[in-house]
């Protein structure tokens, strides 16, 4: 499972012109899901992401986390997270998920979140969307965790 997070001021969602999410201060987190999977890596990272310390305290200091902060997630799927750019001109997709298998799994990665008390929002699994982000900082930071780990 690959995850992008970006720190964010907002960050919004939205479907054929129709705002579906919205968040604050927080995280906009783009998920892309492999072929191997499971319940535990999406469980492993989101307690991962509500405790990853990369807001600042009053120093400026990362030192406080989606947790300490109060801070809100917007969860959006994104299967190009798993691009091969080796060979040729155009990325292939074939390490990717099927949506069968990549749905449950983003919806079991933000149940999760949202159990560690973390207000989340979703974009709409498999659509085309409009994602809005105003990055803070910037702060982007990409986390990884296969079956293997």
């Amino acid at each position: 499972m690959r995850l992008l997070l970006q720190r964010v001021k907002r960050g919004s969602v939205s479907v054929d012109s129709r705002l579906v999410a919205e968040i604050g201060k927080g995280l906009v987190i783009l998920i892309g899901v492999g072929h191997h999977d499971s319940e535990k890596e999406a469980k492993f990272l989101a307690e991962k992401v509500a405790t990853l310390r990369i807001f600042e305290d009053a120093e400026g200091k990362m030192n406080l986390s989606l947790q300490d902060v109060g801070g809100e997630a917007l969860v959006v799927s994104q299967f190009t997270l798993y691009a091969d750019t080796r060979k040729g001109r155009r990325p292939a997709f074939t390490d990717a998920a099927a949506p069968q298998l990549a749905e449950p799994l983003v919806e079991i990665f933000v149940q999760h979140l949202h159990s560690l008390g973390i207000p989340t929002q979703m974009g709409v699994f498999g659509a085309e969307m409009l994602v809005e982000i105003l990055n803070d900082g910037p702060v982007t930071i990409y986390m990884e965790r296969s079956p293997q780990d």
